[in-house]
């Protein structure tokens, strides 16, 4: 059996030095700027949305026997930060490539983000272009207030509506849900 060695998480370190450290990254923290950034603002409604999302990936994932994985707030490395999007998706090529490491050295190839009542949305599309810019292929931002997703893709953006279905454009091809049942 191997063990693996963990770092402590050192403020003001490279992304690059923490990867190669093996730092481990503190529960509901992201690594921004060089400085440790509480992840705030969950509700009720963010946790359920969160759950959601992650239950239907899931069941899609298994009812297609496919072997990568669904993942809740993991943390992942960007060009410029360490994030923990709210829900993840982890192909099999990538966990044959780096196993389950502390930190993932690059974004998930298809990721969520649920807005909280107190995110910006110039925040969220700045984050969603940063997971575009560093391996993620899609982008889902989830407005539970609005019942609104929109889709991110390195060449498109589409917007989905309470009365309308959304599906996967990349990533796990052929997964749909109504808007409405994700927000409900």
């Amino acid at each position: 059996m191997t063990t693996s060695t963990y770092a402590t998480f050192v403020e003001g370190a490279t992304v690059d030095e923490l990867l190669q450290a093996n730092a481990v990254l503190p529960s509901l923290m992201e690594y921004v700027d060089g400085t440790l950034v509480e992840k705030t603002g969950g509700t009720l409604h963010h946790g359920l949305v969160q759950g959601n999302l992650s239950i239907e990936w899931l069941n899609f994932v298994k009812a297609n026997q496919q072997k990568g994985k669904v993942l809740i707030s993991p943390p992942c490395a960007t060009v410029e930060q360490i994030r923990r999007p709210d829900v993840a998706y982890m192909t099999v090529e990538l966990l044959e490539q780096y196993g389950m490491p502390a930190i993932l050295p690059q974004s998930f190839p298809l990721i969520a983000e649920v807005a909280s009542p107190e995110d910006e949305a110039e925040t969220l599309f700045s984050k969603a272009r940063e997971y575009l810019r560093s391996g993620c292929q899609e982008v889902w931002l989830l407005f539970p207030e609005n019942a609104i997703v929109i889709i991110m893709t390195a060449d498109k953006s589409l917007i989905f509506t309470e009365a309308e279905t959304v599906s996967t454009q990349t990533i796990l091809q052929g997964f749909s849900i109504s808007v409405a049942e994700l927000f409900a």
